[in-house]
């Protein structure tokens, strides 16, 4: 596994674990909600999950982008479609969210190249 998806992952979960360990009942509802909000429904998982990247691009979350970038490679999402999905992006973003297309074209670069 690339050292960034590595680190990424392994901070993510010892911070999930940690948080969910103070047994806050609003932030428990939070990351459920969360769960379930990304879960086939009258959308597709590959749909939502590209809608989690395009509100994560504009927000300017890197670690949602992370996410929802690792979720898209676990769902078979190719790179054209993740790339379509990023242009909209930036375009409905603007030019302020062009350094966070550059670190998801990096992370999802180290996502293709993890298995070689």
């Amino acid at each position: 596994m690339s050292d960034i998806v590595k680190e990424f992952n392994e901070y993510r979960s010892k911070m999930n674990d940690k948080i969910l360990a103070d047994n806050n009942k609003i932030v428990k509802r939070i990351f459920n909600l969360d769960t379930n909000a990304f879960q086939a429904g009258a959308l597709d998982v590959k749909t939502k999950e590209l809608l989690g990247l395009v509100a994560s691009t504009v927000l300017r979350c890197d670690d949602c982008v992370r996410y929802h970038l690792e979720t898209c490679h676990k769902e078979g999402i190719t790179k054209e479609e993740v790339s379509e999905t990023l242009g909209i992006a930036t375009l409905i973003g603007g030019t302020i969210v062009i350094p966070h297309l550059r670190r998801a074209h990096e992370y999802w670069e180290a996502l293709e190249n993890q298995n070689n």
